[in-house]
């Protein structure tokens, strides 16, 4: 681990420029300049086609119960529904 006065050194900043920084990101003001923007998804796509979102309400007792099936099966909500759905349009010959 390397100590502050090393660190200073290697990004040539002392600790008045620390403060300064720290001071204005804290006013909502950062300073230097974007190097790269970062756009679209998160994660790459899952299909070749645009996704669009489906919302729809669960009583919280249902929601919980979602959950916790989600975590046992390791998976994020969205992606249980998501495998809920296929899996029925795929039983009923739907896809």
């Amino acid at each position: 681990m390397k100590t502050a006065r090393e660190l200073e050194k290697m990004f040539d900043i002392t600790p008045d420029e620390i403060a300064k920084i720290d001071s204005d990101a804290l006013k909502g003001k950062l300073q230097g300049r974007a190097i790269k923007t970062v756009t679209g998804p998160g994660r790459p796509p899952i299909y070749d086609e645009p996704m669009r979102q489906v919302t729809f309400k669960e009583p919280d007792h249902r929601l919980k119960a979602i959950d916790r099936r989600a975590e046992q099966l390791g998976l994020r909500r969205s992606d249980y529904l998501r495998q809920l759905v296929e899996n029925d349009l795929e039983c009923s010959g739907m896809t």
